[in-house]
């Protein structure tokens, strides 16, 4: 238990008597990636959400996490920070959002459980604020990533082995097997430049701040067409809604998919 020092020598919980330690600038990033459904993901990204914009409600709930982690850790010190900051990263080929919690203080101790802290909430917000579309979400990791200052100086951590390599909740309109059933037949080879031209429309929409709900209402063209494209239910858009959706975004039908 020697390594343990939130434990004393006869194996009970304390909180480690820091008072002999010198004052230093400490800062500490984490991280956590939630990845989640297409629909979840294209919802976030156009700002089309039941509950309102998912990103702004998370940003503040890992901030105000950040300044209650002693709250909610048992041992750890109450710091006074100097800076709590999140922001977000987003990875559309996997539908996921990278969470980037950063926290820093000048004092006795550090800041790790502070941004891991920041992370782990905004991320739990991001599921609560996206369940009713997609409960199946998942938080796939919450690590520290960087952390600087203290007797122990620098740690940098190595770089994240992979992501899921499937969305948490299935897509639909993908056929299931079924035992005793027999397997649908593969798609074509075609199927990966369906897959581009599908992430370059949501790179487009999140370019533009174009919401799927809003920019069918000005193309006259049914959301629930535009949804179904975005979540991969539909292969290609028609050409007489791609020239509405181009008509409303005042852009050429090249300037969506590349």
């Amino acid at each position: 238990m020697a390594n343990l020092t939130h434990l004393d020598e006869t194996g009970a919980a304390r909180m480690v008597d820091v008072s002999g330690k010198d004052t230093t600038e400490r800062e500490a990033v984490a991280e956590a990636i939630i990845v989640l459904s297409g629909e979840a993901f294209d919802a976030i990204s156009s700002g089309d959400t039941p509950k309102g914009d998912v990103l702004a409600v998370a940003r503040i709930a890992g901030i105000m996490a950040a300044k209650k982690t002693s709250e909610l850790i048992p041992l750890c010190h109450n710091i006074a920070l100097a800076k709590a900051e999140i922001a977000f990263e987003n990875i559309p080929e996997k539908s996921a959002i990278r969470i980037i919690a950063t926290a820093k203080t000048a004092g006795r101790t550090g800041v790790e459980m502070e941004a891991l802290t920041a992370a782990a909430i905004a991320a739990l917000t991001v599921y609560d604020m996206t369940k009713g579309i997609d409960k199946a979400a998942v938080i796939e990791s919450v690590r520290l990533v960087t952390k600087s200052g203290g007797k122990s100086g620098t740690f940098t951590a190595p770089p994240l082995r992979s992501l899921r390599k499937t969305p948490a909740a299935p897509l639909r309109g993908r056929p299931t097997v079924l035992m005793g059933e027999v397997a649908a037949p593969k798609i074509a080879p075609s199927a990966p430049s369906a897959d581009a031209s599908r992430a370059a429309f949501r790179n487009f929409m999140t370019s533009h701040r174009l919401r799927a709900t809003e920019w069918a209402k000005q193309a006259g063209v049914p959301g629930s067409q535009l949804y179904a494209f975005l979540t991969g239910r539909l292969r290609a858009l028609p050409d007489d809604v791609i020239q509405k959706l181009v008509r409303a975004a005042q852009v050429r039908p090249e300037d969506m998919f590349r």
